[in-house]
């Protein structure tokens, strides 16, 4: 069997914004995936769903398996044939035993990568408006790890670190901070100069407190701080008031779930991204071609003899275009037909394939779209609807009553899956995720089903329809809708749920 290969990828420090291209190109090529409980969830929810997953923990003194254990399962999977990829919060070889896990793999011969990854000593102040130089304050930045072993002093020279008059930055070391402020001033750092420590960085958790090395203990217990956390001590903490950009975005601290369908790429999660919300995408459904396409096939064969062609939703259009292209045919045999669609999301899939649609009703929705074509019918017309197994029968019902003869074709269904990696239902029961997003009622019931259990008025849902918005109401969830069922209409709602709080 052929020698598989292992890269080291660096996950950065959680947003997943942050995360490489090289980084998110191997790892959705990756065959096995063994990571850390640091790594982001936004980029967890990156791995391949045919991934062989192993969690090897790794967060403070909570270790899952052991160093010496990880470095073997890296050598046996890679022994498989494999493509592993070690998936490491921030970088592989800044305090993450990088170089421990490669010697094991160095000895026998396997091939190696590493992908280094954003470190959270740069990016987490960086979020918070602390340059960790300036040259005002300091001309050097020194990076230390504030993991004390149990029964053991600490292995810092305080003194050389004081010395360097530099910003530092101590990694996992929140448990230790009493010890850290008190090394630094007993080696004669000014009790008043600036020190920071800053939560759960580039993530909806951001949170700091900006002290003095003296104060900051005191403070800590006073506000309260959860891990993973850094400590900053130097005087370009000052600065974090006058330059602190991220809690400025209006949806800053808001961690927000949106459903998709697992095939498409989100744009709903991109704009909410850009407004400084930490999204959490995980597929609620997945959409399968139905197996059996023959009455599409016999829908090809006599094409020319339809007026109208109805869209119901991106994944139809898609769909219909690849069974056309099977089916021997492209768009020329089309002819004259005209094209509906339900809404923006598939005029826009039927713009790329160079076809531009003749109807879309006031209201995104199924009943309005039959409702207003059949207005504009003059009665006899045959229309072609390919579309989800399970559809709006008000669409079919106006346009059979306007006298239309109506081909209700579906071309694929809906299957509901859950999250294997996250568990959505404790992160709701917790209260972690302010608000989840939903673009269709079969997203909703796609959660459902995958957080069976769950109080569901613990839910703030943000719908973009009435049946959407009614699918969520139906289980309980405190249910608002966007004014327009377009996209910015809904990442608008959100803002304003935000506001309203």
């Amino acid at each position: 069997m052929k020698t598989g290969k292992v890269w080291l990828v660096g996950a950065g420090p959680g947003d997943i914004g942050l995360f490489t291209l090289k980084g998110l190109k191997v790892l959705e090529q990756a065959d096995v995936v063994v990571y850390d409980s640091l790594v982001g969830q936004g980029v967890l929810s990156r791995i391949p769903a045919e991934a062989k997953l192993i969690n090897v923990g790794k967060r403070a003194s909570h270790h899952i398996m052991r160093q010496e254990d990880i470095n073997q399962v890296l050598l046996e999977e890679a022994q498989k044939g494999h493509r592993v990829v070690r998936l490491k919060g921030g970088d592989p070889f800044l305090f993450g035993r990088g170089g421990e896990e490669l010697e094991l793999l160095e000895e026998n011969g396997i091939a190696y990568e590493v992908v280094p990854g954003v470190t959270s000593s740069i990016a987490v102040p960086a979020y918070n408006g602390v340059p960790v130089t300036h040259r005002d304050f300091c001309s050097s930045v020194h990076i230390i790890t504030g993991h004390k072993r149990a029964g053991k002093e600490y292995d810092i020279d305080f003194r050389a670190l004081v010395d360097t008059k530099g910003t530092l930055v101590f990694l996992m070391g929140v448990s230790a901070l009493p010890d850290i402020c008190a090394g630094l001033m007993n080696a004669g750092m000014d009790k008043n100069m600036p020190a920071a420590i800053l939560q759960k960085g580039t993530t909806a958790g951001q949170k700091r407190i900006v002290a003095t090395v003296s104060t900051l203990e005191e403070e800590v217990k006073r506000q309260g701080i959860e891990t993973p956390a850094i400590i900053v001590v130097g005087k370009v903490c000052t600065l974090a008031e006058k330059f602190g950009w991220y809690e400025e975005l209006p949806l800053a601290g808001w961690k927000v779930l949106v459903t998709r369908p697992k095939e498409l790429i989100s744009r709903t999660a991109d704009k909410l991204r850009e407004k400084g919300a930490e999204v959490l995408e995980l597929p609620a459904i997945r959409t399968v071609p139905m197996e059996d396409q023959r009455l599409l096939h016999e829908a090809f064969a006599k094409l020319e003899t339809y007026q109208w062609l109805v869209f119901t939703s991106p994944t139809g259009v898609r769909v219909f275009f690849e069974e056309l292209i099977r089916y021997g045919k492209d768009i020329r045999a089309m002819g004259n037909i005209r094209l509906a669609v339900i809404g923006e999301g598939t005029k826009k899939a039927l713009k790329e394939r160079g076809l531009l649609a003749d109807f879309v009703p006031s209201v995104y929705d199924g009943a309005t779209l039959g409702k207003e074509l059949a207005e504009i019918l003059s009665g006899g017309e045959k229309i072609l609807i390919p579309r989800a197994e399970k559809g709006n029968e008000k669409l079919t019902a106006f346009l059979i009553e306007a006298g239309a003869s109506v081909s209700d074709i579906p071309t694929y269904q809906t299957v509901y899956e859950a999250s294997q990696l996250i568990d959505e239902k404790k992160e709701f029961e917790n209260g972690e995720i302010s608000c989840a997003v939903f673009t269709s009622a079969s997203t909703v019931k796609g959660f459902a089903e995958g957080t069976k259990g769950l109080d569901y008025s613990k839910v703030k849902a943000a719908c973009i329809g009435k049946q959407t918005k009614a699918a969520a109401e139906s289980f309980g969830m405190k249910a608002y809708m966007a004014e327009k069922a377009t996209i910015d209409s809904l990442v608008k709602l959100v803002e304003d749920m935000k506001r309203s709080e």
